[in-house]
């Protein structure tokens, strides 16, 4: 049974495309429905996730430290086929819990980008589980109108950049392997969206709009800028010093910015 808490998160988190507030305003949130072990219902707990490589996600059965494991660890054990939403998506995905090196090399790239998950194992005796999920395929987003999905897909952007940018800021001498593996996994949804937007929304919009023309070359030049810089950045994340980076990535936050901005400005009120 939720508590009135977590149910009140749950609720903000679905009608804010998964923003929330509070102490939670910024994380990286997603929504895990599972079916109950014994009763076989189903059971919907907010999370926080983190990426990881072949486009799955990870969760960690923290239970804030305690003695025993979460419920809905329990219940992914028994039916590891869940729901996941993440306020732009909602998918069907498959709970895989990782054993043994891989769990270990996993929660330890987690620690050194959060140390309050080696806080949690040390209050504990049991091992935290580490769980993987996995789409099984991720439709369309979940928003409603054209204009209202590509708002949603640049705020979550907007909030990804901002959240990465605060832990470079915080990392110490070198990269972890996970914030790593954060801003690669930014860097590949940026090129896929925008590669979207090249092949689909630009020829649609000026198929109906001939007079766009000038705004969607500049648009497509603020595409080919934004490609060069995640290049760059992506380079030097991988061989770079969090000192070394930072720049780079500040530039990156901030023509983003201005050119999401940009963007929902000429075309929202057309789409």
């Amino acid at each position: 049974m939720l508590n009135d808490f977590t149910q009140q998160i749950i609720k903000e988190f679905r009608a804010n495309a998964g923003q929330v507030g509070g102490p939670f305003d910024g994380a990286r949130l997603l929504l895990l429905t599972t079916t109950g072990a014994r009763s076989g219902a189903l059971h919907t707990t907010i999370l926080g996730y983190y990426p990881d490589t072949a486009g799955r996600v990870l969760v960690v059965g923290s239970a804030g430290g305690g003695p025993k494991h979460p419920d809905w660890y329990y219940n992914l054990l028994a039916n590891p086929g869940v729901t996941v939403e993440t306020g732009l998506f909602t998918y069907e995905a498959t709970a895989l819990v990782l054993r043994d090196a891989e769990r270990d090399e996993i929660f330890t790239r987690l620690a050194e980008v959060d140390p309050g998950w080696a806080e949690y194992q040390a209050r504990t005796n049991r091992t935290l589980p580490v769980v993987a999920l996995t789409p099984a395929t991720i439709g369309p987003p979940s928003a409603g109108s054209f204009a209202e999905t590509l708002k949603q897909i640049h705020n979550a952007f907007r909030r990804e950049l901002a959240l990465i940018r605060k832990e470079f800021a915080s990392s110490g001498p070198s990269l972890g392997a996970q914030l790593r593996i954060n801003c690669l996994t930014l860097c590949q949804g940026l090129h896929f969206h925008h590669t979207g937007e090249t092949a689909g929304l630009f020829p649609s919009l000026l198929t109906r709009h001939p007079d766009l023309a000038p705004t969607i070359t500049r648009l497509q030049s603020e595409h080919d800028q934004i490609a060069n810089l995640l290049d760059d950045l992506q380079h030097l994340v991988s061989t770079s010093t969090p000192s070394a980076s930072l720049p780079k990535l500040d530039e990156l936050v901030d023509r983003l910015n201005a050119h999401l901005d940009h963007e929902e400005a000429q075309l929202l009120p057309l789409l």
